[in-house]
């Protein structure tokens, strides 16, 4: 009987599978995961991460033993232990689910050499998101992607929903396996992480859908309201298909019963899910996005690599709630609201001047969620050198976006305990506080809360003071 070898990377599920579905049109799968030393460092990097990734393998596994298979671990590098599986297999084909940030893009090329060089056919599949890459990219001009979000966006409307990608039969085998991933492997040891796999991130997709969703228009933007998705993790670790979001809430929205608001709402998600695609279409046809600024009038700008409160910025202790709470809230959990981190990356590259670059790497060692062709596009759109084409970079002004979008200070006094008790003012305008002369109880006294570390209106007018310099001298 034919077989097909398929290696899984962030796409641990087995239903609506791209790519296991391309490979099972050449026989019934063998399923494999191998772990190399670039996968097992990014993993180290962040323990909370690999513990919830070993988690979803060992879902990921279970799966396959309900279906008469199993996973079949490997360490080493893909290439050799690929051909040598694959003939151990009787398999002539060996599929994967391609990747969007530069590292792995290159991996996948050389997969594909190594492999081809072999004698094996390589099937490398479009799978991350809803829309590939260059089924948005046949309504561009060139064909080379886009680089602006609401052309893009008119043109994935036009693509979507998107079928099921159709089902797999899975190989019965007696091939050896190593240890399934644990996470002390990774320094992970004692992280308890909770439940993770297709079928917990299946419910939570349907938890989301049946109320949340309606009122997704106010969640993405107040902390303290009811809840976002929570999907990033699942998404970028392939537990559930972006298809079949996008699908499910198409669904939704189909429903005659619903106000308007609510249709606003599930539109501002869809909206949401495109983005994620837009970002992974600009990695897929730009590869230098991960280090280099997509605008090419901002490679040669010169942000700071350090400051005096990067490390305060780090841990939540720079004196504006707002951002503390966000930093505290990734911390704690690996996930921080989406609003939330518009203002703290802000604030890194704005008001301290500080490089993207930091921001992203130091939130890639506390994020659960593992895409880094979406943290390139992220951070470079809010420090104003990527895919936002306004004439001047968007700042925002922490302590008015904590008075407009947390105005009875729920969210931070949740995340930011010493400020618990404190009247509202004290929270949002704590610079206007500390000049009242009146006030004779210190607020940030006692080593408890700091002061706010700048001023923010001086360092936004400053920063852009220079971007408007060095924009003209570059021209």
């Amino acid at each position: 009987m034919a077989r097909a070898l398929f290696a899984f990377t962030r796409d641990l599920r087995l239903s609506d599978h791209a790519g296991l579905a391309a490979a099972a049109r050449h026989g019934d799968i063998v399923p494999v995961l191998v772990i190399d030393v670039p996968s097992s460092a990014r993993l180290r990097r962040s323990p909370r991460r690999a513990a919830w990734y070993c988690a979803a393998v060992r879902s990921l596994d279970a799966d396959l033993r309900s279906r008469g298979s199993s996973l079949i671990v490997r360490r080493g590098k893909p290439g050799p232990v690929l051909r040598g599986l694959a003939r151990a297999a009787g398999a002539g084909v060996v599929g994967w689910s391609c990747g969007y940030d530069a590292k792995t893009m290159r991996g996948d090329r050389d997969l594909q050499s190594a492999l081809e060089e072999a004698g094996l056919r390589a099937l490398p599949v479009h799978d991350q998101p809803a829309v590939p890459p260059e089924d948005s990219a046949a309504g561009h001009r060139g064909g080379d992607g886009y680089r602006a979000f609401v052309p893009y966006f008119a043109q994935w409307r036009t693509l979507v929903p998107t079928p099921d990608a159709g089902s797999a039969t899975f190989a019965a085998h007696d091939i050896a396996s190593e240890a399934l991933p644990q996470p002390e492997e990774f320094g992970a040891e004692g992280i308890d992480t909770g439940p993770a796999g297709e079928a917990h991130a299946r419910r939570t997709l349907g938890a989301f859908l049946a109320l949340p969703v309606l009122h997704y228009g106010v969640a993405r933007n107040v902390p303290a309201a009811c809840e976002t998705s929570r999907l990033s993790g699942a998404l970028s670790f392939g537990l559930l298909a972006a298809r079949e979001v996008v699908r499910a809430t198409c669904d939704r929205a189909s429903d005659p019963f619903l106000m308007a608001e609510e249709r606003s709402s599930i539109r501002l998600f869809l909206r949401a899910l495109a983005q994620r695609d837009f970002f992974l279409q600009l990695g897929w046809y730009n590869e230098s996005l991960a280090e280099e600024p997509l605008q090419a009038k901002m490679r040669g700008f010169a942000f700071a690599r350090a400051h005096p409160l990067l490390d305060a910025w780090q841990i939540g202790r720079t004196g504006f709630p707002l951002v503390d709470a966000g930093m505290r809230e990734l911390i704690a959990t690996g996930w921080m609201h989406p609003r939330v981190r518009a203002i703290a990356a802000s604030f890194l590259c704005f008001d301290l001047g500080v490089d993207w670059r930091a921001g992203r790497d130091w939130w890639d060692q506390l994020l659960i969620e593992d895409d880094p062709a979406l943290a390139a596009g992220n951070w470079q759109w809010v420090a104003g050198v990527g895919a936002d084409l306004a004439a001047y970079p968007r700042i925002y002004n922490p302590l008015k976006q904590a008075r407009h979008f947390d105005p009875s200070a729920r969210y931070i006094r949740a995340w930011v305990p010493e400020l618990a008790g404190l009247p509202d003012v004290a929270i949002f305008d704590p610079v206007g506080l500390r000049r009242e002369r009146q006030l004779t109880l210190s607020l940030f006294g006692d080593g408890t809360y700091p002061s706010p570390g700048l001023d923010h209106e001086a360092a936004a007018r400053a920063f852009l003071a220079r971007y408007a310099r060095e924009v003209r001298a570059s021209a």
